[in-house]
C-alpha cells in the first residue's frame, strides 16, 4: 500500500488500502456477534411474524424488540450454525421497546454490551439481524445521530435513541448494533425512512430495565397524565428559577393524578419533585417505579404567578 501526504502533511490512504480496513472491520464484527444473533419466528393471534435476538446470557438469555413479540409467549429461534431452540417471553417493555426471551435449549455464547453513552456522530456502526428471513445478514454504516426520540403507540417516546445510516429491513428489529469492536451498543428497533434506522441504546438506563425484565417480568413506571411542549420562559421569570423553558401543558387526561392535583391546560411546569422539568422527557424520567403512590410536589407558573400543588403518581398501565 502506497502512502503519501496531503497539504496539511498527515498521512493519506489511497482508496483500496481505506476499502480493506473498513472490510476487515465489518468481516471482524460479523464473525464475532453473528453466531449470538437468532432468526426469532412468533405465532400469536395477531399472526406471525419474524424478527431477531441475540444471546447476552450463558444461561440462555436473549433480548430482541418489544414490538417483534407482542401478543406472543414463546417463538421458535434459529442460529446461523444450525442450532434451534424455542424461547419463552420472560418479559417484554413496550416503552423502552425491549423484551427478554429465555431459551429452553442450549445457546450460543454471549454478545459483549458496550456502552452507547461512548458512541460520537461519525463512529462506523454494524448491524447485524435477520431481515426478512435471511440468517446472518450483515449492514455497516455510521452513526448519524444522537439523542433522537423515537414516539410509541402509548404517547411516550424512547429517549437517546441512536440513529445510523446502516441499512434496516423489518427483520432486522431485535438484532444487534454493534461497535466497531464487536460490543452490542443497541438493538435496532425501526426504520424511519429511506437510509435512516434507528436503535435503542444500550447504556446505564436500558441495562437496568434488562435486568429488571429477567428478575421481575415487567418494568414498573409511574404516570401523571399530561401532555406537554417545551417553550421558552421570560427573562424575569428564567432568573427567579434558574431555567430558561419549561414545559407548557397541552392537555390532561380526566381523572389523572394531574387532574386531582388542579392543573390546567396553559400551565408551565417548572419543577416536579424538587428538580427542574422543561420537557416530556424531563417528566418521564422522575416518572420511575419509587414515585408510584409517593405524594410530589410539582411548581407550575400560573397567570403570572409561581403556584405549589401536591400530586400522587399513579402506576402506569401500558394496556
Amino acid at each position: 500500500m502506497t502512502e503519501s501526504n496531503d497539504e496539511n502533511g498527515v498521512p493519506a490512504m489511497d482508496d483500496d488500502g481505506l476499502l480493506d480496513a473498513y472490510s476487515r472491520t465489518v468481516v471482524a464484527v460479523a464473525a464475532r456477534v453473528l453466531p449470538s444473533v437468532a432468526s426469532v419466528t412468533v405465532r400469536s393471534s395477531r399472526g406471525s411474524g419474524a424478527g431477531s435476538a441475540s444471546v447476552i446470557t450463558a444461561d440462555g438469555f436473549l433480548l430482541t424488540s418489544a414490538h417483534v413479540v407482542v401478543g406472543s409467549r414463546s417463538a421458535d429461534a434459529a442460529f446461523g450454525d444450525g442450532t434451534t431452540t424455542q424461547v419463552d417471553v420472560v418479559g417484554r417493555d413496550t416503552l423502552s421497546d425491549l423484551a427478554v426471551l429465555h431459551a429452553r435449549g442450549s445457546v450460543p455464547e454471549p454478545v459483549e454490551f458496550g456502552d452507547a453513552s461512548h458512541l460520537h456522530v461519525g463512529q462506523v456502526v454494524v448491524a447485524l439481524g435477520n431481515p426478512l428471513g435471511l440468517a446472518g445478514s450483515v449492514t455497516a454504516g455510521i452513526v448519524s445521530a444522537l439523542g433522537r426520540s423515537l414516539p410509541t403507540p402509548s404517547g411516550r417516546v424512547i429517549d437517546e435513541v441512536i440513529q445510523t445510516d446502516a441499512a434496516l429491513n423489518p427483520g432486522n428489529s431485535g438484532g444487534v448494533l454493534a461497535d466497531s469492536a464487536g460490543r452490542m451498543v443497541g438493538v435496532n428497533t425501526a426504520v424511519a425512512g429511506i437510509g435512516v434506522g434507528l436503535a435503542v441504546p444500550i447504556n446505564s438506563t436500558t441495562r437496568e430495565i434488562i435486568a429488571t425484565l429477567m428478575a421481575k417480568g415487567r418494568v414498573r413506571r409511574a404516570w401523571l397524565g399530561i401532555a406537554g411542549a417545551q417553550v421558552p420562559l421570560s427573562p424575569e421569570l428564567t432568573a427567579r428559577i434558574g431555567s430558561p423553558t419549561g414545559l407548557q401543558v397541552a392537555g390532561i387526561v380526566a381523572g389523572s393524578p394531574a387532574d386531582d392535583a388542579g392543573l390546567r391546560r396553559g400551565d408551565i411546569v417548572v419543577e416536579l419533585a424538587g428538580q427542574k422539568v422543561v420537557t416530556t422527557t424531563a417528566v418521564q424520567q422522575l416518572m420511575v417505579e419509587d414515585a408510584i403512590d409517593r405524594p410530589i410536589e410539582i411548581t407550575v407558573w400560573r397567570n403570572g404567578a409561581l403556584v405549589d400543588a401536591i400530586t400522587v403518581p399513579r402506576e402506569l398501565d401500558e394496556g
